[in-house]
């Protein structure tokens, strides 16, 4: 008998339709994922409002549920706020979380009943067939106990414990968790400064993105941001990184005068129609006087499409953007382009820097960079130095600003401003 109010089949009828695709999914080797779905609030919600309201409230969800559910999946109301959503043949625990942040996505935007405005949300829980639970009520009796252990960790959804699924780093887990990351505030900034090798003084610092995963802890960029691309989160992300860059460099003190804040920008950045007014909305908003954005590009965007990427990157430095040329010397280091770049300085790439000691070839190409990008009125910027060794050859050849471990691995905000308050001038470097 289907449920009278939402039109979903009731749970009993649920049961025996779980147990039948349950048994056809153990033959034909498929997985099955069962999500229950339960309001939250729901009671504060009658309790606010009319019983109408509540009733349409579940309405509206049972809908949600149907947007999300395919031709083959059964939905179902389980109980007074609880629902199910049955999925069959899915390839993995991740598609079956794909489908509740959709849930979350769609519960995004405000309810309205006549005159009242409601915001609903849910809880999810997930289990999968492979988990030993074959028989519908071990199934759902593992859902719910997955929407409980989130309900009590305040959580928007939880996954019964399954071996390898909450712990294996693969990029459909990442891809899919990337999604709340930037709602979650999971996206950290770590900032690496940078030494003149003018004055000994700090000259500023690069922003670097990290992701405090909840389950495999600190993630750098390499590990997140080629499936970001590949997924089409890289824009916001970007964004984000700009601007939260941009905030946070508000807080750095002024005892060392002007400060350059570097953010990386990738390729695909520089394609976008809108990148110009993205860059100039953040520096509107957030930048202060005393602190310089520098946009670091690597060098292998001028490749594709050099006139375009020439083109938007004289619109930014005429805006006051400085623009650096990031990982020199292992792309295609072409004197032709070489003369007419337009950019400030150039990162030598941290695999010359690192081979200083035992490589006199290094020695060689590190003297010819810094010496023809001085000749066109660029200052150069050494990343990747180690140890003092590197610093005093690095200085014979006049290199203008050194960035890496010597001084300071990338560390999180706050202690980068406790690194500003604290620092101690090199008496090396500026003798």
């Amino acid at each position: 008998m289907n449920d009278p109010l939402t039109g979903l089949i009731g749970r009993w009828q649920f049961l025996d339709i779980l147990r039948d695709n349950a048994g056809k999914a153990d033959k034909q080797n498929i997985n099955l994922a069962l999500l229950v779905v339960e309001i939250k609030n729901f009671q504060r919600i009658n309790l606010l409002h009319q019983h109408t309201t509540g009733d349409r409230v579940l309405q509206y969800f049972a809908d949600v549920l149907r947007q999300v559910g395919r031709e083959n999946d059964i939905i179902s109301r389980i109980g007074d706020r609880k629902f199910a959503l049955l999925l069959n043949g899915i390839g993995s625990i991740e598609h079956a979380k794909l489908a509740a942040y959709k849930i979350h996505r769609l519960l995004e935007t405000t309810f309205q009943f006549e005159l009242t405005e409601i915001r609903c949300a849910a809880t999810v829980g997930i289990a999968l067939s492979t988990d030993n639970a074959i028989d519908p009520e071990s199934l759902l009796q593992k859902a719910e106990l997955a929407l409980n252990q989130a309900k009590l960790s305040n959580q928007s959804i939880g996954v019964a414990d399954s071996p390898g699924n909450d712990t294996a780093l693969n990029e459909l887990d990442l891809e899919v968790e990337l999604i709340p990351a930037l709602e979650d505030f999971q996206l950290k900034v770590f900032f690496q400064p940078k030494i003149s090798v003018t004055t000994g003084l700090p000259s500023g610092a690069e922003a670097l993105v990290r992701w405090q995963h909840p389950v495999h802890g600190l993630l750098g960029p390499d590990k997140f941001l080629p499936i970001a691309e590949s997924a089409g989160f890289l824009k916001p992300i970007t964004q984000w990184v700009l601007n939260t860059a941009l905030r946070l460099s508000n807080r750095w003190t002024d005892k060392w005068g002007n400060l350059k804040l570097s953010v990386n920008i990738p390729t695909i950045s520089l394609e976008q129609a809108d990148f110009i007014d993205i860059v100039q909305s953040a520096r509107d908003l957030w930048q202060k006087k005393d602190i310089t954005l520098c946009l670091e590009i690597l060098e292998n965007s001028f490749i594709s499409n050099t006139s375009s990427t020439f083109k938007t990157l004289k619109e930014l430095q005429a805006l006051g953007v400085k623009i650096s040329i990031d990982d020199f010397g292992t792309g295609y280091s072409s004197l032709s382009y070489f003369r007419d770049i337009p950019a400030d300085e150039l990162k030598i790439d941290q695999s010359f820097i690192l081979g200083l000691r035992n490589d006199q070839a290094n020695l060689k190409i590190i003297s010819l960079i810094v010496d023809l990008a001085h000749s066109f009125g660029l200052s150069v910027v050494a990343e990747g130095v180690e140890n003092a060794e590197i610093v005093a050859a690095l200085k014979q050849f006049q290199c203008d600003e050194f960035q890496g471990y010597y001084y300071s691995r990338p560390i999180p905000a706050e202690e980068f401003l406790i690194w500003l308050d604290n620092f101690q001038p090199d008496n090396e470097l500026i003798s």
